[in-house]
């Protein structure tokens, strides 16, 4: 169950890089038991933004609060009850996949009956238990980023911050974490997750956060961040092949708001409950084109993200 009031609250961080502003004035909350899905294109901030939360870097300024207080007086125990699951695999090939889990769970104090227990526990969430005994040399690379996940949960972390687990993994495998990732927040902790897959955004978010340029630009549900375009409709238009898209003036149809061209192909929002369908393919043929496919679309996360970033997710 989520909670209403905060585990994390960040305030107006930033952080720059010589003469690059890599965070401006970044500020969100982090409610315990939600998975906060983190979105935005390469180098928008979000890796920053998790190099900080995870303490590895220090902002220039701004304020996080753990539990009310400000981190740096928490900082043991924020640390303790801190999971990470880095996007660069940190995991032992020549020991088995038991003992790495072992490892990394001892170095948050646990031992004896707890560190057996927890071991355990963390095998079975991401279904390595019958790999316990086989070194990670010998798994895929779907089952390193499952191992990967264990070794930062057997501790039993509150708060999981994970960057990107499933990238260039097997279906099974990305199936796996994103199972476990529900277990883990049904059963109490709370996630930060970075992602390149808006299906999985789709799949397991109980908010977003949209990163762009170092700022949050939008920040809701994915129904709450959907909504934002419930007053457009979107159309895309399939032309013919041609040497050069001619120099079309769409926007001068009542109700059409954007329009982008890409290849042969004609994006268009345009307002809802205005019927201006009619004119723009007739705008369209006039100039020479002929349309081979016409699509219209519900609105997306994707959309949302295309409307307000001006970039796909993996631009």
């Amino acid at each position: 169950m989520i909670s209403n009031s905060p585990i994390i609250e960040v305030s107006e961080l930033s952080k720059s890089f010589g003469s690059r502003t890599s965070l401006n004035n970044v500020t969100f909350d982090v409610h315990q038991g939600e998975i906060l899905c983190f979105l935005g294109p390469n180098g928008a901030g979000k890796t920053t933004t998790i190099n900080i939360l995870s303490t590895s870097l220090r902002g220039d300024q701004g304020n996080i609060r753990y539990c009310g207080e400000p981190v740096e007086r928490l900082m043991s125990q924020y640390k303790r009850e801190l999971g990470i699951v880095p996007q660069d695999l940190a995991v032992y090939e020549d020991i088995s996949a038991e003992a790495n889990v072992r490892f990394f769970a001892s170095l948050y104090g646990m031992t004896g009956t707890e560190l057996e227990q927890g071991t355990n526990e963390a095998l079975e969430i991401v279904g390595l238990t019958d790999r316990r005994k086989d070194k990670p040399k010998t798994f895929s690379g779907g089952m390193k980023r499952r191992l990967n996940m264990a070794c930062a949960i057997a501790h039993r972390p509150k708060m999981i911050i994970m960057d990107e687990p499933t990238v260039g993994i097997d279906p099974q495998s990305r199936n796996h974490i994103l199972g476990s990732i529900r277990k883990l927040r049904d059963e109490g902790a709370t996630i930060i997750y970075t992602t390149h897959y808006m299906e999985e955004v789709e799949e397991i978010s109980t908010r977003i956060l949209i990163i762009d340029h170092g700022e949050v630009i939008a920040s809701g549900t994915k129904e709450e961040l959907k909504e934002r375009l419930a007053d457009e409709k979107r159309y895309e238009v399939e032309v013919e092949e041609i040497n050069e898209m001619p120099d079309i003036d769409l926007y001068r149809i009542d109700g059409v708001k954007k329009v982008d061209i890409v290849g042969n192909r004609i994006h268009i929002s345009t307002l809802k409950g205005i019927e201006n369908l009619d004119q723009i393919i007739v705008n369209i043929t006039s100039n020479g084109l002929k349309i081979i496919n016409l699509t219209g679309f519900s609105p997306s996360l994707e959309m949302v993200f295309l409307n307000l970033t001006g970039r796909t997710l993996r631009d």
